[in-house]
């Protein structure tokens, strides 16, 4: 008897040095969060620190809803495939809802609403029209609404235009400015950042398609963010937390209401939405 409860005595020890040795087995991974880190004012690197109003917006929204997140910086091509894959968990960057994304990926409420602008060299002879027709070879970057937007409305038409795709808006831009292309395609957002630092760029015209930005999650969210990050970015507008972030880095621009429009064919507005039952389609 003596021998068979030293047995379980030392049995019960055991589990219990290996429980208290593994306290991190229970522990919450942080949430990883995909951004393109090349695309500002939403979202880049300086001097090794993640910056922009995505990711300031982001630590904001974690830190209210008690996420621990890390980032993770992926080519914008890559980021839906990233988290349909479930290799990122949150997607925050200048991600325009759109209804071939809302099918594969699971949007949160709307934070921004943005249109299409034309950007072409600055002192350019080109205008909204001529910088996308007759024989102009115009950039996107590779994967984006622009892109998309372009081959439904304009590569099936009759206009005569090189389409090029690039890994970065900003090698696009890159690219017009030395004549390889004639003009890029961006949201304005973007657009207005990159001439307020300087650069030799204008915008010869808007592309008006009224497009809302919200931030992403799996399609059928399955780890149940939504209902927290959707709070979060309403609470984030609600305090002016938001407005402060988005002026640090555009001070000029006006900052439109959140939530902002969204589509009906986004079925995670519908109501009731995720942590804002008042809110829906």
């Amino acid at each position: 008897m003596l021998k068979s409860l030293s047995v379980k005595l030392l049995a019960g020890t055991g589990a219990l040095i290996m429980a208290l040795s593994t306290p991190t087995s229970f522990a919450q991974e942080p949430y990883t969060v995909g951004v393109e880190a090349s695309f500002p004012p939403w979202a880049y690197v300086e001097a090794g620190e993640y910056k922009g109003i995505a990711i300031d917006a982001m630590r904001a929204i974690a830190e209210d809803a008690g996420l621990e997140i890390e980032f993770k910086d992926l080519p914008f091509p890559s980021l839906i495939p990233a988290l349909s894959a479930g290799k990122i968990d949150i997607l925050a960057t200048g991600l325009t809802v759109t209804e071939e994304r809302s099918e594969v990926i699971d949007f949160t409420v709307p934070w921004w609403e943005t249109n299409d602008v034309v950007v072409v060299p600055k002192d350019s002879d080109k205008n909204v029209f001529t910088a996308v027709c007759c024989g102009a070879r115009v950039g996107v970057q590779g994967g984006s609404s622009q892109q998309a937007w372009m081959e439904e409305n304009v590569i099936p038409s009759d206009i005569d235009i090189e389409l090029a795709t690039y890994d970065s808006y900003i090698i696009a831009i890159n690219d017009m400015t030395t004549g390889r292309i004639d003009s890029v395609i961006v949201d304005d957002t973007s657009a207005q950042e990159y001439v307020a630092a300087g650069r030799p760029v204008e915008i010869a015209g808007k592309i008006f398609i009224r497009a809302p930005l919200a931030l992403a999650v799996s399609k059928g969210d399955p780890k149940g963010l939504l209902s927290r990050l959707n709070p979060g970015i309403v609470q984030l507008a609600d305090s002016g937390e938001w407005q402060k972030i988005v002026h640090e880095y555009m001070p000029d621009i006006t900052v439109p209401p959140v939530p902002s429009h969204m589509p009906e064919f986004v079925d995670t507005y519908q109501k009731p939405v995720a942590g804002l039952p008042e809110l829906g389609n």
